[in-house]
């Protein structure tokens, strides 16, 4: 797969293709289906798949005290879209210039002279371009002239309600990591790279890996049953923490997991945390060795939960 940064960065090559555009937050199975039609048209017409992006996501720019948590930045996003047939992304960088773009232009000089887009796949209530005046109809239009079709992205329904990435925000603020790996069609995961912390956690016995997860808000928070992934060829189970860890006083949002029954340096992994079950809220405790107590009692119940799976 062929990441193009920038829509400056098209070149001759890269005209004829099929393409759909949007957000595609958690490349959910209503982003997968969206997939598997471009490739269906892309494999009728032998051309290739384009899935063209936002970088940020254009909420985080006009209200970003207000945009909502992101399931996967944009590294974890590609990732995953590695494994469907995607032949492109083009990764737009939506800024201020872009976003004041008129939407003929957009059209004209991305997805015509810049994509030579064949065959177009949006949601019917895509809007684009400066104050949103592009829709639907604006790009059947432009298609007749510029020669491609636009086709409606498919619905595809789970438990009688339309997947969306907002509607598995809600599963997992709700702790129901089950509903939103249904909607996901795989666990929901966060990625990042090992990094040395305050050690705090091996003064009482209980060794964490610290996980900067370069968000300022994320879509779940409190303490989990997880497993992780990347380091050996099986999962790795253990229990993570996701918050500021306020009985310390901390500030930034980290992931901090603790490994069962595993005692090896691995700073500077990159690694896959997969989330499972949630235990319980963060919160505060008075003392140190009151959070020992909780952190014992949670790895406790996390291999209490890790036994009874398979029979769940």
């Amino acid at each position: 797969m062929e990441l193009i940064r920038g829509y400056h960065n098209l070149r001759p090559r890269h005209r004829g293709c099929v393409a759909t555009i949007g957000n595609f937050d958690g490349v959910h199975l209503g982003h997968q289906a969206v997939v598997g039609q471009l490739a269906e048209k892309a494999s009728e017409l032998r051309l290739p798949t384009v899935v063209v992006l936002f970088e940020p996501q254009p909420q985080e720019l006009f209200q970003p005290a207000d945009a909502p948590a992101r399931l996967m930045r944009l590294r974890d996003k590609l990732t995953v879209l590695r494994r469907y047939s995607v032949d492109r992304v083009l990764c737009l960088r939506f800024e201020a210039r872009l976003a004041d773009m008129p939407a003929e232009d957009f059209i004209r000089r991305i997805l015509a002279d810049g994509l030579g887009v064949r065959y177009l796949v949006v949601g019917d209530d895509f809007r684009f371009g400066r104050r949103r005046a592009g829709d639907f109809s604006l790009l059947q239009k432009a298609g007749a002239q510029y020669g491609f079709a636009v086709a409606p992205m498919h619905t595809f329904n789970v438990d009688g309600m339309r997947v969306s990435s907002t509607r598995i925000r809600e599963a997992l603020a709700a702790g129901d990591l089950a509903g939103a790996a249904r909607l996901l069609g795989r666990g929901f995961r966060m990625s990042g790279r090992v990094a040395h912390g305050d050690k705090r956690g091996r003064t009482i016995g209980v060794p964490t890996a610290n996980i900067h997860l370069h968000r300022k808000v994320t879509p779940v928070r409190g303490v989990y049953v997880v497993e992780m992934l990347g380091l050996e060829d099986k999962p790795l189970a253990g229990v993570a923490n996701v918050g500021t860890r306020p009985t310390v006083e901390g500030t930034r949002t980290l992931l901090d997991v603790h490994l069962l029954d595993f005692d090896r340096d691995i700073y500077g992994r990159q690694v896959n945390v997969e989330f499972l079950h949630k235990l319980r809220d963060e919160q505060r405790f008075a003392s140190f060795d009151e959070l020992k107590a909780r952190i014992g009692k949670d790895i406790d119940e996390a291999r209490v939960w890790l036994q009874t799976r398979g029979q769940r």
